[in-house]
């Protein structure tokens, strides 16, 4: 718990208000999906209004779930990708690297090989 006169970090203001950004996104997913199950159950007129609730709890419930699963696969897959995108990241690095490596080689023999012709011709 913060006392009086103490900062909010930089990155606990960030969680704070990615938290708060998520629950207001759920929130309206949630009244998005109470809407649409209304809508739904208006079309059937026959319903009660005991069943009307019951439909739209199971829908509100099934659409979230369906979301949560999509939202999960999409988070899952984002993983992957990230340690594709590390690992090949990491081989560009070290060919990168290699390359570098070789030509620093390749011109210290070439400033070796110019400096002993030189010798050789001053003498």
């Amino acid at each position: 718990m913060r006392r009086e006169g103490e900062h909010v970090s930089h990155r606990d203001g960030a969680a704070l208000v990615n938290s708060v950004e998520g629950y207001l996104r759920a929130r309206a997913y949630q009244e998005d999906a109470c809407r649409e199950a209304e809508q739904f159950c208006a079309r059937m007129p026959w319903l009660t209004s005991a069943q009307a609730e019951d439909v739209t709890r199971h829908y509100v419930r099934q659409r979230i779930a369906l979301t949560r699963r999509m939202l999960q696969t999409t988070a899952d897959r984002a993983v992957e990708l990230r340690g594709e995108y590390e690992a090949r990241y990491a081989a560009l690095r070290r060919e990168l690297l290699r390359r570098h490596a070789a030509g620093a080689c390749a011109v210290l023999a070439c400033a070796t090989a110019v400096g002993s012709l030189a010798g050789a011709l001053s003498r």
